[in-house]
């Protein structure tokens, strides 16, 4: 008897150590959330140097040494817009409204990512100022039924458009804790990295890591995530980027979903010198070279580069990234055709560029 329940006793230590491991694993966390609430880059993601110190008044003087001369062609003009935004409401199409902030039509949902509308990034009057308009005001962009926001820095998470959006019916999809600011939003969706979103029968968005990171204020760094969306659509995959730096993340994400037809990534904000000690180079913004070598690991077939033309983030001249993103392109294996630049304001058939019907 004494040994039976000895037995029996035993039983239900193993029974409790084998829940409680099975319960430790379960609650395991991923590696980019840490203890403390906040987050991180994937693993193999460069990391910050701690010694290097941010100088507002070494970057206002660099600033005041660019050439601010905006080519012509760089902007197409409004009647243009607002004619070739009648033309394609039938078609699928991609509208490049300025820095992030692009109109993705596919089928019948249309789609933004990341709106800035407003005349400045920062908070109230502060944080640099547009040298370029947004191709359409907020008033006349047509009905939106899926809104993207990648992270929330105020160059991309834009307090004033979301507050005046017109259409909060819109599902929007977001990083986590980012959903407080869309209280009078209907549908708001916070996505880990690797959530899955099915839109309708032919759409479908999943939320993937990037090498970035997050702040709005002094006491916020990294309490909320970043990402790019993976929009696929009737066969067709759609990168979105977040702003990014360069990581061997890129190389996984390549080999599990690609090949990427189409990637939109950050190619400004790259050059802080002599601020950072080393010119050209950024961990959280990749530089021309870096953003195509991203897209060779994505494997995608083609790429666009935006994030340039339309705020002082950095030191490099404001016409560079263009330029050298069009000449670095056959070194990674790209036509230069295949290397995109739209003007601010410019349409392209999506059908057309991947070639679908």
């Amino acid at each position: 008897m004494v040994n039976g329940k000895k037995l029996i006793y035993g039983l239900f230590i193993l029974i409790g150590i084998i829940f409680y491991n099975c319960l430790s694993i379960a609650m395991e966390k991923p590696y980019h959330h840490l203890p403390d609430g906040t987050f991180r880059n994937p693993e193999g993601s460069p990391k910050r140097d701690p010694n290097v110190k941010w100088s507002y008044k070494i970057f206002n003087q660099e600033k005041k040494k660019l050439d601010m001369t905006v080519p012509k062609g760089h902007v197409v003009e409004k009647e243009k817009v607002l004619s070739d935004l009648k033309k394609y409401q039938v078609d699928d199409y991609i509208a490049w409204i300025g820095h992030a902030t692009f109109l993705i039509k596919l089928g019948e949902t249309t789609i933004i990512t990341d709106p800035v509308f407003s005349k400045n990034a920062g908070p109230l009057i502060f944080g640099p100022d547009r040298f370029t308009e947004p191709a359409l005001k907020l008033n006349e962009i047509p009905k939106v039924d899926l809104f993207l926001l990648t992270h929330n820095h105020y160059d991309h998470q834009d307090m004033s458009t979301i507050r005046k959006f017109p259409y909060k019916s819109a599902k929007v999809l977001l990083p986590l804790k980012l959903s407080k600011y869309f209280k009078r939003y209907k549908d708001v969706n916070e996505m880990d990295w690797y959530d899955e979103i099915q839109i309708n029968d032919n759409l479908k968005v999943t939320f993937l890591p990037a090498v970035h990171w997050s702040k709005r204020s002094l006491t916020d760094t990294n309490k909320s995530l970043w990402g790019n969306f993976l929009i696929e659509y009737n066969g067709k995959k759609i990168l979105f980027g977040c702003d990014t730096g360069i990581g061997d993340i890129y190389k996984d994400i390549g080999n599990k979903y690609g090949p990427i037809d189409l990637t939109f990534i950050n190619i400004g904000a790259y050059n802080f010198y002599p601020i950072m000690p080393y010119k050209d180079k950024s961990i959280y913004h990749t530089n021309p070279e870096e953003a195509l070598e991203i897209a060779k690991n994505l494997k995608s077939k083609k790429v666009i580069g935006m994030h340039w033309g339309t705020f002082v983030l950095s030191l490099e001249p404001i016409m560079e990234p263009p330029i050298r993103f069009k000449n670095g392109a056959e070194k990674y294996g790209f036509k230069k055709e295949d290397a995109i630049i739209f003007k601010i304001g410019e349409f392209g058939s999506l059908k057309k560029l991947l070639n679908y019907n």
